[in-house]
């Protein structure tokens, strides 16, 4: 079926276009005749075009409000979408339908005013003002086809990416403001993959299996991941429970672990962090190991945190590990950020220190005792 819409479309454009080069053959001056139509057929495609935007607008659906986003579960933004375009657009086509049809007694009257004034343009000469009519009729439909094709197809899933993210966003520094960094990290990672900025986990499977109820089809995991997450504090486990809930083995209950360990950091346990990171089952296990991680970084001391900054870095160095551009390589810069050893600059004698405070001077030392004569 595509093969025969690229045929299809290749040969209406293909037929202006070699009618021009034919025509203008035949010219006495047949560059500006080919130079003249290619601008008339230009212009009457980019009309064309236009229109076809205007009649293939598509509408906001109403009673959206209140619903949830589809990817996570979590609550759409308090805002509602600017339908300005659409209604311009709704009383453009009335208008124009209205007039058309009005006038469409004298269309053939105007055509051929249209082609008389076009035809010095083309070069002027015996049957130059009814090629010229013909050239912007063929061209002013190709172009309404495409645009409103273009406009029906493309624009709803760009204007719906649109609004899924920014309700993304929005709902991300809700939870930053409540205090859930992991959360809203997550939150904002998916916003970005909606609007094609970062790259998405690979191995992101439709349900988990074995350790918690099968996501939807057409979400997949991340509403229940979402809701593992927001319920992490209320739990009744243990850090040890959790813990061998991740050394079960199965890759669904090592993601429900670190989960678990996304909701509250204390349940989380840095040696299986640290393995999911370094020895992922999937892109996606790596992925909520990362976010684990994100969340532990204040309370890891010097030497865990090293440890963390070195793992964290030995993926994203070597060839095989944290793609770059990928949600995955945003979240790991981010720790590498955090996680940064803080520099201590030499203290000179006398000088003022570190923290911007003159040190005392230190005691002189004692004399030594005379010499007994």
């Amino acid at each position: 079926m595509r093969t025969v819409q690229r045929v299809a479309t290749g040969m209406l454009l293909g037929a202006g276009l070699l009618g021009l080069v034919l025509f203008s053959l035949g010219r006495p001056h047949p560059w500006q005749a080919l130079g003249g139509g290619l601008v008339v057929a230009c212009a009457a495609t980019l009309v064309g075009g236009a229109l076809g935007f205007l009649f293939g607008v598509p509408r906001v659906r109403g009673g959206s409000g209140g619903s949830t986003d589809a990817g996570g579960g979590e609550p759409h933004g308090s805002y509602a979408p600017n339908t300005n375009l659409e209604q311009v657009s709704d009383w453009l086509t009335k208008v124009l339908l209205g007039v058309g049809l009005t006038q469409l007694g004298s269309l053939g009257e105007r055509l051929g005013r249209l082609g008389s004034t076009l035809a010095p343009a083309l070069g002027g000469g015996a049957g130059t003002a009814p090629f010229a009519a013909a050239l912007v009729l063929h061209f002013l439909l190709l172009g309404f086809l495409a645009g409103w094709l273009l406009t029906r197809l493309a624009l709803p899933r760009v204007l719906s990416d649109a609004d899924q993210a920014l309700d993304l966003f929005l709902a991300g520094q809700d939870r930053d403001r409540k205090g859930d960094k992991v959360g809203a990290d997550d939150l904002r990672m998916r916003a970005m993959q909606h609007l094609g900025l970062v790259g998405t986990s690979a191995g992101k499977a439709d349900d988990l299996p074995g350790s918690m109820l099968p996501a939807d089809k057409a979400t997949g995991p991340e509403r229940v991941l979402a809701e593992v997450r927001s319920t992490a504090r209320r739990s009744a486990l243990t850090a040890s429970q959790v813990r061998e809930l991740f050394a079960d083995g199965s890759e669904g209950r090592r993601i429900q672990a670190l989960a678990l360990m996304q909701g509250d950091p204390a349940l989380a346990d840095l040696p299986s962090v640290l393995e999911a990171i370094e020895h992922p089952r999937s892109g996606f296990e790596q992925y909520h190991a990362l976010l684990a991680a994100r969340g532990l970084m204040s309370r890891l001391p010097a030497e865990e945190a090293r440890r963390l900054r070195d793992a964290v870095a030995g993926r994203l160095m070597a060839p095989d590990g944290i793609p770059y551009g990928s949600d995955r390589s945003w979240l790991a810069e981010k720790i590498l950020s955090g996680l940064e050893a803080p520099v201590f600059l030499p203290q000179q004698q006398g000088g003022p220190a570190a923290d911007g405070t003159v040190p005392a001077p230190a005691p002189a030392p004692a004399p030594a005792p005379a010499a007994e004569v």
